[in-house]
């Protein structure tokens, strides 16, 4: 399954990415990369709560 993750940049200088087909899946980060390797995987794991058992 392929995801599109949207990145910005905050006035304040952070990074946010965002995973818009995941309500709720979004995350800081200090550099544009630790702000989407922490989104990816929060996706992942939002993704296996999900899974039919």
């Amino acid at each position: 399954m392929n995801l599109l993750i949207e990145i910005e940049q905050e006035t304040d200088g952070r990074w946010i990415a965002e995973v818009s087909d995941l309500p709720g899946v979004m995350a800081y980060g200090p550099t544009r990369d630790a702000a989407t390797a922490s989104v990816k995987a929060l996706a992942l794991r939002v993704q296996a709560d999900r899974w039919p058992v």
